[in-house]
C-alpha cells in the first residue's frame, strides 16, 4: 500500500505560495475542525459517504474553495467550479446536463459556486430541481449573510456551515507550513512575526501572499521594516451588507451597556472601515433619546452637537467630536422610560380612536362653544395653591393611565420624585385629605 501524500510532496515554485500550500486532505485543513473534526457535522457526512447540499459561509481566505475541492475528492464525486461573478444561466445549463449523464453511469458531482449570492433570485432558483433530485449536491460559498442574500427555497435545501476567521494560532501554524515548504525560516523578528500575523487580519490567502513577499528580504525585518514591505489587510467591513448591521449593533450596545472603552473600539472599527461618520451621528442621537431619555436630558445635545461639529469640520477632526459624544452616552444613566411611554401611548391612541379631549380643557372662541360648556370649570394651574390643579386631562369615557415610568436613574430619580408628590396631591384632591408639601 503506497504512502499517503505529504503537505508538501509535489512543489512548483513558479505557482503562488497559497496554491502549493493548499491543504491535500481535510484534515490539513486549518481553523475549522468546529464543522471539519471527525466528529463535526462535516466531518461525520464525509466518513459516512453521503454528503448533502450546503452553503459554506465565512470571510476571506478561511478555506471554503479548498474544503469544497476535498470533499468531492474525499467522496468521489466529479467537482465542477463555477464563480456567480462569471457564470450565466448558460453556464448552469452545461453544468447540470453533464451531471445528469454522470449520473445516468452512477457518478455523482458536487456543484461548487463560488460567491454564490452574487446568483440573482431566477438562478438561484434554477438550482431547485437539480438540488432536491440528487442530480447535483451543491455546496455555495459565501462571504454575505445567506439570511439576507439566498433564497428561503434554497436555504431549506441546503445546510449553512459558518467557517470562521483564522485566528492567531491557525495564522502561526501556516506560517509554519511556509517555512517548512520554502526551506528556511522567515527573516523576521518576535516583534515582526506577531505584526505579520496581525496584519492578515485572519485571512489565510493574504497571509500567504505576504509570506511571498517577506521571505527574500535580508533579515532581520523588524515590525517598522515589515510596514514598509508590504501592506496591511484591509479590515473587512461592507457598509451596505452584514458587517454595516453587525458594527453598528455593537456600538449602540456597548454604549448601552455603559462600556465607553468597547463603544470607541466599535466606533474606530466602523470608521477605519470607511462607514459614513454621518450615519453614525444618526444613530448616537437615537440612542441618545430611546436608551438615555429623561435619565439625562443634555445627552440629546451632546449628540446634536457631536453631529453639528462633525457637519463643520469634517474627517478627521470632526470625528473626534463623535467620539467624545460616544463616551458621554456610555457614562450617561441610562432610562427606556421615554421609549416604553410614548410606545403605550400610541398603542392606547389606536384603541380608543377619535374621543374627544374633556370640554373643560377646550379653548370657547364663540359664544356657541361656550354654551357648550367648552372651557368650563378649567383651572389655571400656576394660579392654584400648589401650582397643581390635578384636573383630569384624558379624555372622558377611558380611566387614567400611566404611561411613563421614570427610572431611578439620573434625573429620573428628580422626576419620579415629582410625579409621586403630584399623585398624591391628586388623590389628595379626590379624598378632601390635606397633601404632604412638594418634596422640591
Amino acid at each position: 500500500m503506497s504512502e499517503a501524500p505529504s503537505l508538501f510532496d509535489i512543489d512548483d515554485e513558479s505557482r503562488p505560495l497559497a496554491d502549493r500550500l493548499r491543504p491535500r486532505t481535510l484534515n490539513d485543513v486549518i481553523g475549522q475542525g468546529h464543522v471539519l473534526g471527525a466528529d463535526a457535522p462535516i466531518g461525520r457526512m464525509v466518513n459516512a459517504q453521503r454528503l448533502m447540499s450546503m452553503v459554506l459561509w465565512g470571510p476571506p481566505g478561511c478555506g471554503k474553495t479548498t474544503i469544497a475541492r476535498l470533499l468531492a475528492e474525499q467522496t468521489n464525486l466529479a467537482f465542477e467550479p463555477l464563480s456567480a461573478t462569471f457564470a450565466g444561466v448558460a453556464d448552469l445549463r452545461k453544468v447540470f446536463q453533464a451531471a445528469r449523464r454522470r449520473r445516468e453511469v452512477g457518478q455523482g458531482t458536487l456543484l461548487f459556486v463560488d460567491e454564490i449570492h452574487r446568483f440573482n433570485r431566477a438562478q438561484q432558483d434554477s438550482f431547485l430541481p437539480y438540488v432536491e433530485d440528487g442530480t447535483v449536491i451543491l455546496v455555495g460559498a459565501t462571504t454575505e449573510n445567506p439570511s439576507f442574500e439566498l433564497n428561503g427555497a434554497l436555504l431549506s435545501r441546503t445546510q449553512v456551515f459558518v467557517l470562521k476567521r483564522l485566528d492567531d494560532v491557525a495564522l502561526s501554524t501556516l506560517i509554519t507550513r511556509a517555512e517548512t515548504l520554502i526551506g528556511q525560516p522567515l527573516p523576521l523578528t518576535d516583534e515582526a512575526r506577531q505584526a505579520l500575523i496581525a496584519m492578515a487580519d485572519g485571512d489565510g490567502r493574504y497571509l500567504l501572499n505576504m509570506i511571498e513577499q517577506v521571505h527574500a528580504l535580508p533579515a532581520p525585518v523588524d515590525p517598522a521594516a515589515l510596514a514598509a514591505a508590504v501592506q496591511r489587510r484591509a479590515p473587512l467591513y461592507d457598509k451596505a451588507q452584514e458587517g454595516h448591521y453587525n458594527l453598528i449593533s455593537a456600538l449602540h450596545k456597548s454604549m448601552r451597556g455603559s462600556d465607553p472603552d468597547a463603544a470607541l473600539y466599535w466606533l474606530a472599527r466602523m470608521l477605519d472601515g470607511g462607514e459614513d461618520p454621518l450615519f453614525i451621528a444618526r444613530r448616537i442621537t437615537r440612542f441618545a433619546t430611546e436608551d438615555i431619555g429623561m435619565a439625562d436630558p443634555n445627552a440629546v445635545q451632546q449628540a446634536l452637537a457631536a453631529w453639528d461639529v462633525y457637519d463643520r469640520l469634517g474627517s478627521p477632526e470632526g470625528e473626534l467630536a463623535l467620539a467624545q459624544a460616544v463616551i458621554y452616552l456610555a457614562t450617561a444613566p441610562k432610562s427606556i422610560g421615554v421609549y416604553r411611554g410614548f410606545n403605550k401611548a400610541r398603542a392606547a391612541a389606536k384603541r380608543t380612536g377619535s374621543l374627544m379631549p374633556p370640554a373643560h380643557i377646550l379653548n370657547a372662541p364663540t359664544r356657541l362653544m361656550k354654551d357648550l360648556g367648552y372651557g368650563e370649570g378649567y383651572q389655571y394651574d400656576p394660579d392654584t395653591e400648589n401650582g397643581f390643579s390635578g384636573a383630569n386631562f384624558f379624555p372622558e369615557g377611558i380611566p387614567r393611565q400611566t404611561f411613563y415610568e421614570p427610572s431611578a436613574e439620573g434625573y429620573e430619580r428628580a422626576i419620579s420624585a415629582r410625579l409621586r408628590h403630584w399623585a398624591q396631591l391628586r388623590d389628595g384632591a379626590a379624598s378632601g385629605r390635606t397633601p404632604e408639601s412638594d418634596p422640591d
